[in-house]
Order: structure tokens, then C-alpha cells, then sequence
């Protein structure tokens, strides 16, 4: 299980409720369903998405992700790492295909998870758990047809979570997330009750659709990167908004 379990007496992103007992926080902890918010451009940006409730944040640097635009210099990100507070979890993107690679890359960051988004053979993701065997991983899933599941076995053991995507990893020139594109969510509530582990979405996600999608999904975490942007930087309203519309659909179901 990601080390996400937050009680919801902390009130983090909303009012604090009354919970009876120590076992009910813990249940209602794992009810809630978690925020995680990508391609983080500077630390104030990480400080504005964890003040407004962001359970982890998620940074792409140039020596894991060359080729997105969203990149930010590697000394950048270990800076950011570093200015994180527990328990907020920090997410370090890579689209290294070798298990030597992202283990270099994720240590020398220091953040405490490793999402690896291109799809690993069998051989170097079972390298991953003896490489980063105190970080956690989590496979990014990108869901463009029914093959999607055939993944589940291949990567479970492996890894702590999964994490569903819009890109196209088989074209010419890989798209590994960022699109602001949904994906067939049948497939993605397919894969939720298949896998073993916690799964993210991500792909698409608003304000506006984000509480269809968990409703449809059950997701353990939502993602996003393109959603709550205005002109590539982080929107506080578009934040707040999406965080808010979470929350009250959490609270709903």
C-alpha cells in the first residue's frame, strides 16, 4: 500500500470531522481518495499544490523525461525533494527503460517514489525491487486498448501501485503522459478491480469530470498535470476547484 494513509481529522484541503476511533480513522483514511499533482515547475508551485491539499507531488527532470516539455533541470528537483514535508510522498518521472537507469536517477533525486512510465520488459522491472528496495514504484499503465490488463501479472510483483495514462508509448516518437486526453474509463474500472494494488488515474482529468471518474473508476488516487494549468502555470482557483470537487465526491459516495 502507497504511504498515503492520511487520518482525515487533520483536516488537510477541507474542515475537520469527528472521527470516533482510531480503526474508523484508519477506514475513512483509506476511503479518501487520494490527489497527486504532476509536472511541478519550481517549489513554490509544489508549496501552492501541498497548501491546497495535494497528497503528493509529482516532478519530471530532464535527466528522466528528456524529451517533455514540462522538464525542469535535475538539481531543481532534488532542491524541491528536499523542501517536501512528510508525509506528502514525492513522485520523480522517468522514461528510462533499464532498471539501473531509474534506480540512479530516483536516488540521486531522493524522492521517495519512482514512476516509471514507459512499459519496462519483464527482465528489468523484476531488477526494479532489489535496485530501489526502500522506494516505493509505481508503473505507469498507458490505456490505449484492452492489452492494458494483460499488463496487471506482468508488473504486480514488482511494484506498489499502478498508474493509468493517456500517452502512446508505441509511436514513433513516445508520448508518455501529459496529453490531456481521457482514455476509455470502462477499461481503466476493468483494471481497478483486476489489480492486486492501488491504482491512480490519470488522463483528462478537471474539475469538471473528476467526480464522474471516481464515481466510474474507484481510483485509490487521481493525477494530474494539464488540468489545473492556465498558460503551463499552476492555477490556484483551477486547483482549489479540483480539490474541492474530489472532496465532495468522496464525501458523497
Amino acid at each position: 500500500m502507497i504511504d498515503l494513509l492520511i487520518c482525515p481529522e487533520s483536516g488537510r484541503g477541507r474542515a475537520p470531522i469527528h472521527v470516533p476511533s482510531p480503526s474508523q480513522c484508519y477506514i475513512e483514511s483509506l476511503m479518501r481518495t487520494r490527489i497527486k499533482i504532476c509536472c511541478l515547475a519550481s517549489l513554490e508551485e509544489a508549496q501552492l499544490a501541498i497548501r491546497a491539499g495535494a497528497d503528493a507531488v509529482g516532478l519530471l527532470g530532464v535527466g528522466g523525461m528528456p524529451s517533455s516539455p514540462r522538464a525542469i533541470d535535475d538539481r531543481t528537483v532534488a532542491a524541491i525533494v528536499a523542501r517536501v514535508p512528510p508525509p506528502i510522498a514525492t513522485f520523480l518521472l522517468t522514461s528510462a527503460n533499464a532498471a539501473a537507469a531509474i534506480a540512479r536517477y530516483v536516488l540521486a533525486a531522493g524522492a521517495s517514489t519512482a514512476q516509471i512510465v514507459a512499459h519496462l520488459s519483464a527482465s528489468e522491472s523484476e531488477q526494479l525491487p532489489k535496485l530501489l528496495p526502500t522506494t516505493r514504484r509505481v508503473q505507469v499503465i498507458h490505456v490505449e486498448n484492452e492489452s492494458a490488463l494483460d499488463l496487471i501479472p506482468r508488473y504486480a510483483p514488482h511494484v506498489h501501485a499502478f498508474l493509468l495514462d493517456s500517452g502512446r508509448p508505441s509511436l514513433p516518437t513516445p508520448e508518455y503522459g501529459g496529453t490531456g486526453r481521457t482514455h476509455d474509463w470502462s477499461l481503466s474500472a476493468e483494471f481497478v478491480r483486476r489489480s492486486p494494488h492501488p491504482v491512480f488515474l490519470a488522463g483528462g482529468l478537471t474539475p469538471q469530470n473528476v467526480g464522474e471518474a471516481i464515481r466510474r473508476i474507484r481510483p485509490f488516487g487521481v493525477d494530474l498535470c494539464s488540468g489545473v494549468r492556465t498558460e503551463g502555470r499552476l492555477d490556484r482557483d483551477k486547483l482549489e476547484a479540483f480539490i474541492d470537487a474530489v472532496r465532495r465526491t468522496d464525501a458523497a459516495l
